[in-house]
């Protein structure tokens, strides 16, 4: 993927990983273009980088999907990179689910409908291009699940899934297919204040740029580039300390 001179549409550009990814992408001599479902947001951002285009979106909703789609077609055709960036987490007791099925479906809208559709919206017309990209943005997650936020796990291991076969449909094109695997980062991912403990935002996103710079299309950070050649041994005894690690912290995540 070349780094400057891209038309680069962000989902989840507003904030956490999305928005310092934008900053990055905007330095780097790139024209941005970022969607987010909170129009205030959008403006503080647009506020700070003037130069930066911004779209209303709900990602987990179809009919918008199209629309942003149709929209960036129209307003941006020289659009060559999407980054599928958008996702929530919900922490999901299986025992003792609260809430109605809609509270737990929208994790999934959002981040499985919503990146899948895109990339097959967008596909057929990044093609036009000499040089394109799509960059999925999955989680350590999808090869170690989090058993405290089991939906989110689910999600993220089916785009990680998704996007190994989207490469391999793509590999005689002008298409590049990248995943970006976040560990657990300072962002408010799932709420404020719970990922505190999390790697610095920067340093994350600097890593990661250094590492497109270099061409890897499969990136990791910290622990999730072992998990990603971990034995399936190793992996599920990490999910048991991590889970145990878990409870010991949030006991009360079992009432």
């Amino acid at each position: 993927m070349k780094m400057t001179g891209n038309s680069i549409l962000i989902t989840g550009g507003a904030s956490g990983i999305g928005l310092a990814f934008a900053e990055r992408f905007l330095e780097r001599g790139n024209e941005v273009i970022i969607v987010g479902r909170r129009k205030e947001k959008l403006r503080e951002v647009k506020e700070r980088f003037p130069s930066i285009h911004t779209k209303v979106c709900d990602v987990s909703k179809q009919e918008e999907r199209i629309r942003l789609f149709e929209w960036a077609a129209k307003e941006f055709p020289q659009i060559n990179v999407l980054v599928n960036n958008a996702g929530i987490q919900q922490r999901v007791n299986l025992l003792n689910p609260k809430e109605d099925w809609d509270y737990y479906r929208n994790e999934i809208s959002i981040n499985v409908e919503g990146p899948i559709h895109l990339t097959m919206l967008f596909t057929p017309h990044l093609q036009k291009h000499v040089e394109a990209a799509i960059v999925n943005v999955t989680s350590g997650l999808a090869v170690m699940t989090g058993v405290w936020v089991p939906v989110y796990s689910a999600t993220k291991a089916a785009l990680h899934s998704f996007t190994t076969s989207l490469r391999h449909q793509l590999e005689e094109t002008n298409i590049e297919v990248i995943e970006i695997l976040p560990p657990a980062v300072n962002t408010d991912l799932g709420g404020v204040g719970l990922h505190t403990f999390g790697a610095p935002l920067t340093d994350f996103a600097d890593t990661i740029f250094a590492e497109l710079d270099k061409g890897e299309v499969e990136i990791g950070f910290g622990g999730t580039k072992e998990r990603l050649h971990a034995s399936r041994e190793d992996i599920m005894q990490g999910i048991k300390r991590a889970w145990q690690n878990f409870l010991k912290n949030n006991p009360e995540f079992r009432n």
